[in-house]
């Protein structure tokens, strides 16, 4: 999951192309609104992983120019999954930050510390952590509670939201 979210666009691509079975370049733009260098550098990467390749027969103007590879399909479906969710859940792909899906697959129904999700969640620093929870508690997929004890102990869970979206990257 963690390798997915390194790029802010790497989950809804995959999942166009999965969808599509292929896209052209200007397709993808136009669909994400993304700039021209923003949708090379996500494409750039996905072939680097290996995901993703320069459709051999492109030069028809009705043909892919990039199709996914043996590899990318495994992880193009769950990346459909994940946006099949996202579009349910009225999360759209920009608005969460890098650390929120591995947030929310980490956690679980039970509270859990700061230290703990920092633990597991490793390399996240403290500032993107608490950033990443400020961000999900606002949309509602998790949710924080102050146990009453000196100092007060702030613990999180997932919301019935925050599950449905963990049962999507879980799939």
């Amino acid at each position: 999951m963690r390798t997915l979210e390194s790029s802010r666009w790497a989950i809804p691509v995959l999942a166009l192309l999965h969808r599509e079975q292929g896209s052209r370049f200007a397709v993808m733009a136009r669909a994400f609104d993304l700039s021209h260098n923003s949708l090379a550098r996500c494409l750039t990467w996905l072939k680097e992983c290996g995901w993703v390749l320069p459709n051999p027969g492109h030069g028809h103007p009705l043909r892919p120019e990039y199709v996914l590879s043996e590899a990318g399909r495994p992880v193009a479906a769950l990346c459909a999954r994940i946006e099949e969710a996202r579009t349910r859940l009225k999360l759209g792909a920009g608005e969460l930050p890098r650390w929120s899906l591995p947030l929310v697959a980490g956690l679980g129904t039970d509270w859990t510390r700061f230290g703990e999700l920092q633990a597991r969640m490793a390399p996240v620093t403290p500032r993107a952590l608490s950033t990443t929870l400020k961000a999900v508690i606002d949309e509602e997929l998790v949710r924080r509670r102050l146990e009453d004890r000196y100092p007060p102990l702030p613990l999180y869970a997932l919301t019935g939201k925050g599950q449905e979206l963990a049962a999507a990257l879980a799939a």
